[in-house]
């Protein structure tokens, strides 16, 4: 069993280094910068405060964040329906941008498993999702967990709760 968990260890450190590199190629940013562009696209006009909350920073960190992908060009902040808050919106390069972060990170987990036959991608799919089921230990660990994942890849997410 240590040696499965330690494989699985390994595997997710050189994957999460792959899209790290591929999304620092792509945006010229590190952190949580990917990640807030691909919420951001999932939730137009979300919250600041929702947004830090999904990304796991403080909220001067978020809003440096949104500072530098603003001044990126690719977030606009709008006034929220409330008019008490600031709603934030991607822009048509943040879009893009966008689509070529979730294509990029999709292509890299596609690259891992095709040595697999289509049976045993299939068998690690419901493996995958029977450990993943088990992670969020609150409702925003769905969201944190996920905040990178494209719905249109995994329409029927295993992680219960709902998407933001």
């Amino acid at each position: 069993m240590k040696s499965t968990a330690n494989l699985l260890g390994a595997l997710t450190m050189a994957l999460t280094d792959r899209i790290r590199g591929s999304t620092q190629k792509l945006l010229e940013r590190a952190g949580e910068s990917p990640a807030a562009i691909v919420v951001i696209g999932y939730v137009p006009g979300i919250s600041v405060e929702l947004l830090r909350q999904v990304l796991g920073l403080s909220h001067p960190g978020t809003v440096r964040l949104i500072d530098r992908l603003s001044d990126d060009g690719y977030v606009e902040r709008q006034k929220a329906k409330d008019g008490r808050a600031v709603a934030l919106h991607l822009t048509t390069a943040g879009t893009d941008l966008r689509a070529n972060l979730m294509d990029s990170r999709i292509e890299i987990l596609e690259n891992a498993v095709e040595s697999l036959s289509s049976n045993e991608q299939e068998m690690l799919g419901h493996l995958l999702s029977k450990v993943l089921s088990t992670l969020p230990e609150t409702e925003m660990d769905k969201h944190h967990i996920c905040r990178l994942c494209s719905t249109t890849a995994c329409p029927d997410c295993p992680i219960r709760g709902n998407a933001i």
